[in-house]
């Protein structure tokens, strides 16, 4: 069925405002939520922009992707009871469902990109505009602190504007430093949010600066949701953040609560706190009882402030986090996604503003453009682009993304291990090759220094190994064969991975 771009709009608007409008009754009806929410799945079923991947996905993870569709639906349904504030409920309908999931972005924009080079544009942005942050964590990758670097606000303003109208963006993630700490000519990250009313933004804070204030303008803004950062319980919270961290996060949190405001949490995995994280004590707190909409599991990568191996989970942690974390997807419908072990459901590798959508590229505080916040070596800086008198197309069009685009197309073409998708954790031999061919900045002297230090890339490359042998199994097992053959997610993983 062909829907015109005016019926999306005329129809999503009324849906949203209809949405909206009943929104106390929505929270306790449980059968007007569900009769809403499927006359919404049949709307972005026939009016989303359809798109076919560039290569044939492998049966299990279209599985997969199947087994995922549900969680969004229920917190879609978690939405709708959690008394959020009017603008946030018009921005989840204007901007997340009609702008992103019906529309993927703005047609005209990609379309005219598609047309000038042949391929798709990034489908969002990363952007940490300040390195200042209140807090001084261990092992932090950005390596964060009491620094003055930063964006001015007209660079920071035109990145976003420039990926609205030249990509079709209508997502952006805001990191740092602590977004909330940064500040240029009066301004800070919540002015740009409310500049740019047609894109919804994630951004990552340690949520100790999220005050009654700071909370209410998200409210009244609706475009903004924080994704606040734990490590565990208290103990491991504060050891890591700082003493008394744990305590400023629940504060925040609850403030978000009571104005209306939709959050979730970012976890790091390290070898000592998978167990922790994972555990169903942990789930339902966060989860249920404070009310967390979404998390997103990242696992420690070795790069940024005291960098080490030791400290990223084992391989045989990994696969038991595969399969714990789909476990809660399949029993809880949480919607709690891993940056590295869901790759079947991102298609694989997101870096470096993937060739067929979807993927993104990361802007630092010096203007330094990276393939990925975990990727820290730079080709281009945006800042002398622009006074070249170049657009974010000059910078992504440099041979060193160009690089890393062709070798995600052929790994995904040849049926590699989606698994194992990162280029610099699983494949970090290939990643030095392209960075000895295209000679990319480190971005700061802890980049530089892991770059030249055969220990640490010997290592790199010591756990791809062991990685791959044990992911390998599972991808050609449950992934290039029907699950009913195979056993699904539930199959037991290696013994006592922990």
């Amino acid at each position: 069925m062909d829907v015109t771009p005016m019926f999306r709009k005329s129809f999503a608007a009324l849906g949203t405002e209809c949405m909206v409008s009943t929104a106390p009754l929505l929270a306790r009806s449980e059968a007007l939520r569900y009769s809403l929410l499927l006359a919404l799945q049949k709307y972005v079923q026939v009016a989303r922009t359809p798109t076919t991947p560039s290569f044939p996905r492998p049966v299990g993870v279209t599985q997969d992707l199947s087994e995922f569709s549900p969680v969004i639906w229920h917190t879609a349904d978690r939405i709708l009871t959690h008394h959020l504030s009017r603008p946030v409920l018009r921005n989840v309908g204007r901007n997340l469902i009609s702008g992103i999931m019906v529309e993927k972005g703005q047609q005209a924009a990609i379309s005219q990109f598609h047309h000038a080079y042949g391929i798709n544009p990034p489908g969002f942005l990363t952007i940490s505009p300040g390195k200042t942050c209140n807090l001084r964590c261990t092992g932090c990758y950005a390596n964060a602190g009491a620094d003055s670097e930063k964006l001015d606000w007209k660079t920071f303003d035109r990145i976003i504007h420039e990926a609205k109208t030249l990509w079709g963006v209508r997502f952006i993630v805001i990191s740092g430093g602590e977004p909330l700490a940064y500040r240029s000519e009066g301004k800070g990250v919540l002015d740009a949010a409310a500049k740019h009313p047609d894109v919804f933004f994630l951004m990552y804070t340690n949520g100790t600066l999220i005050n009654e204030t700071v909370a209410n303008r998200l409210a009244a803004l609706g475009n903004v949701t924080p994704a606040i950062s734990v490590e565990g319980w208290r103990e491991r919270t504060d050891e890591r953040r700082g003493a008394g961290v744990y305590d400023k996060v629940l504060d925040a949190m609850s403030r978000l609560r009571r104005a209306g405001v939709p959050f979730g949490i970012s976890l790091t995995a390290t070898r000592h706190n998978v167990e922790e994280i994972f555990s169903e004590e942990f789930i339902d707190f966060f989860f249920e009882k404070q009310g967390a909409l979404y998390g997103w599991l990242f696992h420690y990568m070795p790069i940024g402030r005291s960098f080490t191996l030791e400290l990223m989970p084992t391989p045989e942690q990994r696969v038991w986090m595969w399969q714990r974390v789909w476990e809660i997807i399949r029993q809880r419908r949480i919607f709690l996604a891993d940056f590295w072990n869901h790759g079947t459901l991102s298609d694989g590798c997101l870096a470096s503003g993937r060739s067929d959508g979807g993927g993104y590229l990361y802007i630092d505080w010096n203007g330094a453009v990276s393939p990925c916040v975990f990727v820290p070596y730079s080709p281009a800086n945006v800042r002398q682009v622009y006074a070249a008198g170049g657009t974010l197309n000059d910078v992504w069009k440099e041979p060193f993304f160009a690089g890393i685009r062709n070798w995600q197309a052929t790994y995904r073409k040849g049926m590699g291990n989606w698994l194992a998708p990162c280029i610099i954790r699983d494949h970090h031999r290939d990643l030095r090759t392209l960075i000895a061919q295209h000679e990319p900045e480190p971005t700061d002297e802890n980049a530089r220094k892991a770059l030249l230090d055969p220990e640490y890339a010997r290592g790199m490359e010591e756990y791809d190994l062991a990685y791959q042998a044990l992911s390998g199994l599972i991808w050609e097992k449950y992934y290039l064969q029907p699950r009913e053959q195979a056993g699904g997610h539930g199959t037991p993983a290696p013994k006592d991975p922990i």
